[in-house]
């Protein structure tokens, strides 16, 4: 018997299905066939999205799916529900100006979050995830990944540079966890240094956090992996304890 490409090997055994044939034993190529077919379904399952499965009704949300009056602080792509002791930080390109990234310190703990483009019925997660565990285990760190609240997630020990801002006197290494969350037509990306790394309360308030995340994907064409454009705060309601800079 010739060897059955994998799209072969899986129409033929869909079709068996169909028709209700039993299969009883199978022999050795046969076997290999149907190891074709279930790496070409593990393939399928990799291109899925990585969300929780109350995303929609928990967040991160869509803007489609936020409340239309609660107040937020609005930064293009993302906006954020102002809170008491929140303090918010645009991180910003040096050569082209442009915002990158949302810093949020809260709970002794610090979130950066980034919006990006993503396919319509595809997620981004899967295939960033693997590449983020790589380029830290290239830096000399380490990293486990874990089924967190959000789904997969990367919990790793960062290698630092002595002197580098924030470091305290002697430490080498830093932890953090890299969160990530496939929405309709955008991918959210959460890094989570601090307390939240090793504390069980301060996790709560950080996750409770990226849950409260709005992202605005508009309505413009962008290529996958795209970021999301942001931009300084715009005039709006906003709690006195939220500060920004």
């Amino acid at each position: 018997m010739s060897r059955k490409s994998r799209r072969e090997a899986a129409e033929e055994l869909a079709a068996a299905e169909v028709e209700g044939t039993e299969i009883e034993a199978v022999d050795d190529e046969t076997q290999s066939e149907l190891d074709l077919i279930e790496e070409a379904e593990a393939e399928i399952v990799f291109d899925d999205k990585s969300a929780p499965d109350d995303r929609a009704e928990e967040g991160p949300l869509d803007e489609a799916e936020a409340n239309p009056v609660r107040p937020y602080v609005d930064l293009g792509g993302v906006k954020i529900v102002p809170r008491e002791g929140l303090h918010l930080r645009l991180e910003v390109e040096e050569g082209s100006k442009r915002v990158v990234a949302v810093g949020l310190d809260f709970a002794k703990s610090t979130l950066q979050v980034q919006p990006f483009a993503a396919p319509r019925s595809t997620g981004l997660w899967h295939e960033i995830r693997e590449q983020i565990a790589d380029q830290i285990r290239k830096q000399g760190g380490t990293t486990t990944e874990v089924d967190g609240p959000f789904g997969p997630e990367i919990r790793a020990e960062i290698p630092i540079a002595a002197g580098s801002e924030g470091a305290v006197a002697g430490q080498t290494t830093r932890l953090a966890r890299f969160v990530g969350v496939d929405g309709p037509r955008w991918f959210l990306r959460g890094v989570i240094a601090g307390d939240a790394t090793i504390d069980p309360e301060a996790a709560e308030k950080i996750e409770e956090l990226f849950r409260s995340v709005v992202v605005v994907r508009g309505t413009e064409p962008m290529p996958p992996r795209d970021l999301i454009p942001l931009h300084m705060p715009k005039a709006g309601p906003t709690d006195p304890g939220t500060t920004a800079v």
